[in-house]
């Protein structure tokens, strides 16, 4: 689907009070809302910077950017908007929205570290149909944090969940779109 099918999708899940896929707790639920709103606010206030601006324009090879998600993932309520924004500057990317648990043939083929974590961004020529590089399911810096912190504690806690919240809001996008015209050059 389209990235504004998905926003409806979401808003109409929101007003539901209902979640992607087939479990529909509370929690999910809860975190459909939450990132409903911080989708929102990035959809109005995310910004790519304009350094960044022209070597999005640039890229003259025709891909699709199929990203898998669900209404739930908070990683994907952050990531996905600046997505669509590094998308929207170029018309030779040309995105999708899949929701991984109606695709997981596809997800199983893009495991991170044997895992079926999103959002995961998949690039394809659309020529010839090859996956060219992936992104997801956190930006560059995100990922790091998210290791050291396993690695000293073994998983990830409440705090720290809360804690790489807070940092993708100070960092505004800008480890996103870094990332995104990483995988554009």
């Amino acid at each position: 689907m389209t990235y504004t099918a998905y926003r409806e999708l979401v808003e109409g899940l929101v007003d539901s009070k209902r979640a992607t896929g087939e479990e529909q707790s509370e929690k999910r639920i809860d975190f459909t809302l939450l990132s409903h709103k911080r989708m929102q606010r990035l959809d109005k206030k995310g910004v790519v910077a304009e350094k960044h601006i022209e070597k999005i324009k640039k890229f003259d090879t025709p891909v699709e950017w199929v990203v898998l998600v669900e209404s739930w993932c908070g990683d994907g309520a952050q990531v996905l908007p600046f997505i669509n924004k590094v998308a929207n500057l170029n018309e030779n990317i040309d995105l999708k929205i899949a929701l991984r648990d109606e695709n997981l043939d596809l997800m199983d083929q893009h495991l991170t570290n044997g895992g079926r974590a999103i959002p995961k961004l998949i690039m394809v020529d659309k020529e010839t149909k090859q996956v060219l590089k992936t992104f997801g399911p956190r930006p560059s810096e995100a990922t790091n944090m998210v290791k050291d912190f396993k690695n000293a504690h073994g998983g990830l806690t409440p705090n720290f969940k809360r804690d790489l919240q807070v940092w993708y809001t100070k960092n505004k996008g800008q480890n996103i779109v870094e990332d995104l015209v990483n995988m554009l050059a």
